[in-house]
């Protein structure tokens, strides 16, 4: 299988990981236009799981080093199998709810808050349960403290929006949503990684997983809890009508294309976060992935014009907020070199 031996390359993956997880929601905005969420998101899990099967039949199979796919799922041990689907499941209800804040509140405010969330939580969740010795953890946090910084300002910005476009109740909610999300979102990665090791991909633990077949299990996952997780929120929308599988069925191939392509973005920075996780560390791959939200911010802002109209000290907000996330990532990545 294809392993990523170099810690540059490992790094450089990782930025490609963040591209791709403040990416997806784009795919959410073009479908919002005639489709809601809760429809878009079965496409956007569709698409996770197809593309994680023919990554783990190509890259997860060929190579001289590792166990190939059909090989490493048939030694799989329940327990390694059971992490990785909890570790879906918590990720699904987390994504569910982030998918509601961009709805509510825009891209530009619902990934930063809540992914950045995610990512300070989550780089100390897999601090404590999988270090890598070597990383400078004082350096790490240092980043970390200022991806914090960049948050509170985008927090700032976006109270002086609501206060000035949007409807406060529906941006509070939307607010709220994102908090919600990025909390349980930091608890998904160091569920996943106790079924997948990530300490030698080369020689792999008798029973555990690869990042391949880890990935498959996880979209397996993501998929068979949407029938729970997202069949409610159908029911029980956090705001519009309820909507039905008829719905769904009904939609044009158009708008089932855009989700799936969604679900493919998320799955490819996933499945390479998961193969840097070994090289880089699981702390740092994750760090660098959830730098997610100044993409999702970037396309916030230049692309689809959420703050358009907004005051000079917004825009000035706004500027703080990519100062400071760049210098934290550039700390994030010299804590693991």
């Amino acid at each position: 299988m294809l392993i990523v031996n170099s810690y540059f390359l490992a790094v450089v993956l990782c930025f490609v990981t963040m591209m791709c997880w403040g990416s997806w929601g784009n795919t959410q905005k073009l479908a919002a236009q005639n489709w809601r969420y809760e429809l878009f998101y079965w496409d956007y899990v569709i698409g996770m799981l197809l593309f994680s099967l023919v990554v783990a039949f190509t890259a997860g199979s060929f190579g001289p080093e590792g166990r190939p796919f059909l090989q490493d799922i048939a030694q799989a041990e329940w327990s390694s199998i059971g992490w990785v689907l909890l570790g879906a499941l918590v990720f699904n209800v987390s994504n569910i709810l982030l998918s509601a804040s961009t709805s509510i509140a825009g891209l530009s405010v619902a990934f930063p808050l809540g992914v950045g969330l995610a990512l300070v939580v989550g780089v100390l969740n897999n601090l404590i349960f999988h270090p890598k010795p070597g990383v400078n953890v004082l350096v790490l946090i240092l980043g970390v403290a200022l991806i914090v910084a960049a948050l509170i300002c985008n927090g700032i910005a976006s109270g002086k929006v609501s206060s000035q476009q949007r409807d406060k109740a529906s941006n509070r909610k939307g607010i709220l949503l994102a908090v919600a999300a990025g909390l349980i979102m930091s608890f998904f990665s160091p569920l996943v990684y106790n079924g997948v090791d990530i300490n030698d991909f080369s020689h792999p633990a008798a029973g555990m997983l690869t990042p391949y077949s880890g990935m498959v299990f996880f979209s397996l996952g993501v998929f068979l809890s949407n029938f729970v997780v997202n069949t409610l929120v159908m029911r029980k929308p956090f705001v519009g009508e309820p909507v039905s599988y008829s719905q769904y069925f009904a939609g044009k191939f158009k708008n089932h294309l855009v989700g799936v392509l969604g679900g493919s973005i998320w799955a490819l920075g996933t499945v390479l976060n998961y193969i840097c996780a070994g090289t880089a560390g699981a702390a740092v791959s994750y760090a660098l992935g959830q730098g997610a939200p100044m993409i999702a911010a970037i396309w916030g802002v230049f692309i689809w014009k959420e703050f358009k109209g907004a005051g000079k000290g917004v825009y000035g907000l706004l500027a703080l907020m990519f100062l400071f996330f760049v210098a934290g990532l550039g700390l994030i990545v010299a804590s693991g070199n």
